[in-house]
C-alpha cells in the first residue's frame, strides 16, 4: 500500500489551505510543527494543549468551530486534527476521528498492530504531505529528526521505518536519514544539538530509547506556557535560523481550561465497546500508547467544546 498525497489532501482539504488558526501539543514536536505550518501556509497559532490543560487566546474562542489541532488526537466531530497515535482497540473507529488525518487510521492499524505503528513525527508526516525538503545542513536535519525521537526509532525499528518510507513514497528519505545509524551522527547529536537545547532550557526529561553506538537517550521537552515563554521563543529563533522557517507570533493567552487525565486498562474499554465507553466518560482526547493501556482526558462534557468553558483567567 502506498499513500497518495493528492488523495489525502482531497479528503482533508484544510491541510493545504492557508490562514487557519491552530492549537499545538505543548512540547518540542508541537513547536517545530508550528514553525513549519506558519512558514508554509501562514497558519496562526492560538493556543496550546498538554493533554490535561488548554491554554487559549481570545482568537481561539472566536474560531473554536474551525480550529485545527496539530500533533494531537481529539475526538469531537468538528475537531480537525493531525496526529500519529493509535486510537482503535479493534476495528472500531469513533466518528470524531473521521476529520482527523492520522496515518495509523489511514493504514487501518489498531492496538494489535504496534509493531507496524507510524514511526515518524507529525512534522515528518507534514513535510511528506507538502513534499517539502529540509534545509541542506546537518543542524537542520538534527532538529527535524529530534522531534518524537525519530532518529532513535530509525536505529531501533529499521524494518518498520523501511515499510513506512515505502508507504510514504516519492520523498528523499535517503538524504533525510543519511548516516543516522552511525557513531559519527550520534556524536553530532551529543556535541552540537543537545548543548543548544540545554542552553535554551528546552529539555524536561529523558526518553526510554538509547542510541545504538553511544547509549544516548533522547532529550524530551514539554513546556508550560505559564512560565516557559522565553524557551518557546528561543526554539522558534533556532528553527528560524537553521530551517529558515519564519515562526508564528505567540498567542496572547487569556485563559487556562483544566481537564482531568486518566489511564485505564484497554480491556475495560473493550467490555463496553469503544464508542459507548468514550461517551460515558465524556472523553475529549485519548491515545493508546501500548496494547494494554488507554490514556484519556475529559473536560466534563461530551458534546460541548471545552473552549466554551469560562476557564481560569490567565496569570502567566
Amino acid at each position: 500500500m502506498e499513500f497518495s498525497r493528492k488523495k489525502i489532501i482531497s479528503n482533508y482539504p484544510w491541510l493545504a489551505e492557508r490562514d487557519h488558526h491552530f492549537i499545538i501539543s505543548a512540547d518540542y514536536d508541537g513547536l517545530i510543527c508550528a514553525s513549519m505550518l506558519h512558514q508554509q501556509l501562514n497558519w496562526q497559532l492560538v493556543g496550546y494543549y498538554d493533554l490535561t490543560s488548554l491554554w487559549i487566546s481570545e482568537r481561539a474562542r472566536q474560531s473554536r468551530q474551525d480550529l485545527i489541532w496539530v500533533d494531537l488526537n481529539i475526538l469531537p466531530v468538528r475537531g480537525r486534527a493531525i496526529g500519529g497515535h493509535i486510537i482503535s482497540p479493534g476495528r472500531e473507529t469513533p466518528r470524531g476521528f473521521e476529520t482527523s488525518c492520522n496515518p495509523n487510521i489511514l493504514y487501518g492499524l489498531t492496538a494489535k498492530d504496534f509493531r507496524k505503528k507510524f514511526p515518524f513525527s507529525t512534522l515528518i508526516y507534514l513535510l511528506w504531505l507538502h513534499n517539502l525538503k529540509v534545509e541542506n545542513s546537518l543542524m537542520a536535519r538534527l532538529l527535524v529528526l529530534h522531534a518524537d525521537a525519530v532518529w532513535l526509532k530509525f536505529q531501533h525499528y529499521p524494518g518498520n521505518v523501511k515499510t513506512w518510507t515505502e508507504i510514504l513514497g516519492d520523498y528523499d528519505w535517503d538524504w533525510l536519514f543519511k548516516k543516522v545509524n552511525t557513531r559519527t551522527y550520534e556524536k553530532r547529536i551529543d556535541e552540537l544539538l543537545y548543548p543548544k537545547l540545554k542552553a535554551l532550557g528546552a529539555v524536561s526529561r529523558s526518553g526510554k530509547l538509547k542510541s545504538v553506538h553511544l547509549g544516548l537517550r533522547s532529550l524530551q521537552y514539554q513546556f508550560n506556557p505559564d512560565w516557559d515563554e522565553d524557551v518557546i521563543l528561543g526554539l522558534f529563533r533556532l528553527f528560524g535560523n537553521e530551517l529558515k522557517w519564519t515562526p508564528p507570533a505567540l498567542p496572547v493567552i487569556t485563559s487556562r481550561i483544566e481537564g482531568r487525565r486518566f489511564k485505564v486498562p484497554l480491556h475495560e474499554v473493550k467490555k463496553y465497546g469503544l464508542q459507548e465507553w468514550l461517551k460515558k466518560r465524556k472523553v475529549f482526547s485519548y491515545a493508546i500508547p501500548s496494547p494494554q493501556i488507554l490514556n484519556y482526558t475529559t473536560f466534563g462534557d461530551f458534546k460541548r467544546s471545552p473552549l466554551e468553558k469560562k476557564g481560569t483567567p490567565y496569570a502567566g
